[in-house]
């Protein structure tokens, strides 16, 4: 019995940060859209991971962009496509093209991450882009 209540117990708070994540993920599009910053979002708007956001800034190498502001976690890209001179396979099989692929940067939250983490990181996106 005390493992199907553990197990019960964790499904309820599984969901309730899959939300909460959703809602940050959420923040962090609309922030980037509403600052006026130039992306296009990789994947589906609908059916994609609670904790996952992967946009392309048009017009901008990510590299250059995350090696400016090194206080943001995120990354260009897999582990095994690092410091690739080529477009992200996965983004081009995706029907994105080269140059956006260049511009991809995949964000993910997780169930520590606050609104602050979020603002801060539109407002420092946002004023590199400036």
């Amino acid at each position: 019995m005390g493992l199907g209540k553990s197990c019960e117990i964790l499904a309820k708070t599984m969901e309730r940060n899959s939300r909460r994540t959703e809602k940050l993920r959420d923040r962090l599009q609309n922030g980037l859209l509403n600052a006026g910053i130039k992306i296009k979002l990789n994947g589906h708007p609908e059916f994609r991971l609670p904790n996952t956001l992967n946009v392309s800034f048009i017009g901008i190498d990510s590299n250059e962009l995350l090696k400016n502001i090194p206080s943001i976690a995120a990354s260009t890209g897999s582990a095994c496509h690092a410091d690739s001179k080529e477009p992200s396979a996965v983004l081009t099989a995706m029907g994105v093209k080269p140059d956006d692929a260049f511009g991809a940067v995949r964000f993910s939250l997780g169930m520590w991450t606050t609104e602050n983490e979020i603002d801060y990181a539109v407002k420092a996106i946002k004023n590199l882009m400036q």
